[in-house]
């Protein structure tokens, strides 16, 4: 199921390749047959397109925890963190702010 989906993404993509959701959706779908490489590929491509798709961030940082690259995945949450400020979102300020704490980092580098 999980592989017709991807499929299915892969193909809207390519009619829309600088769709942010389409890229996001097909990291998703990477991530559940464990392809996280082409997983973290769509992310970064879709950062680079709107920096500002708050999700975007948590994944690709826990992605990068997964791969124990443990400075990507601080660098990662604190840019989505700064943007989830710049837009006031509580939410995923928490969840980020969260997300760092669990890897030990010093609140005075957030």
């Amino acid at each position: 199921m999980s592989h017709d989906r991807l499929e299915l993404v892969l193909e809207m993509l390519e009619k829309n390749p600088n769709d942010v959701f389409l890229k996001y959706a097909a990291a998703i779908e990477y991530r559940k047959i464990d392809e996280d490489e082409k997983a973290i590929k769509h992310i970064e491509e879709l950062l680079e397109i709107d920096p500002e798709y708050l999700g975007a961030y948590y994944t690709l940082g826990h992605l990068y925890e997964q791969k124990d690259e443990i400075e990507k995945a601080i660098n990662i949450y604190k840019k989505g963190k700064a943007v989830a400020k710049k837009q006031n979102d509580q939410k995923t300020i928490g969840e980020l702010t969260e997300a760092l704490m669990l890897l030990d980092e010093e609140e005075e580098n957030w």
